[in-house]
């Protein structure tokens, strides 16, 4: 799904769970200095696995859970760029079977109440199954806590 874009009219924003929040590496690496606004947030009807030095969200199809992270709106003029580093970094391929993770679009709860539709990189199917039947849950679904 390609979301249009325009210098004045950024795509989607980011709801990031893990390595890109704001104090982590990966948020100075790719997201400092490049964003508009950054917001806390929560992904409702996911659990979040601890993986090797980083986390995956997993959906949940009952609904259970709830992810914490943040609501990352990119400037305009680096939407596109930026886009396409982040699926890089997450090694996230449209169509691609051996994904680690799949880029989707979700709604997400601010820290105001209100909502927003936002590109989230959640598990892929294989990465998940396998979260499920072996992998450790991340209490509370907050990575800055559990680390």
């Amino acid at each position: 799904m390609s979301i249009p874009t325009t210098p004045h009219r950024p795509g989607l924003p980011f709801f990031v769970y893990g390595t890109l929040r704001p104090g982590e590496a990966n948020h100075d690496l790719f997201l400092r200095g490049r964003t508009l606004r950054e917001e806390p947030a929560r992904l409702r009807g996911a659990v979040l696995y601890d993986g090797p030095g980083y986390p995956y969200a997993v959906e949940e199809p009952e609904g259970g859970g709830t992810v914490a992270g943040d609501l990352v709106t990119a400037l305009p003029g680096e939407y596109a760029r930026l886009l396409a580093e982040l699926d890089r970094l997450e090694e996230y391929t449209p169509g691609d079977p051996r994904n680690l993770y799949e880029r989707v679009v979700r709604e997400v709860t601010v820290g105001d109440g209100g909502s927003s539709r936002a590109w989230v990189y959640v598990a892929a199917p294989v990465v998940a199954a396998r979260l499920r039947a072996g992998g450790k849950l991340v209490d509370g679904g907050d990575w800055l806590a559990h680390r």
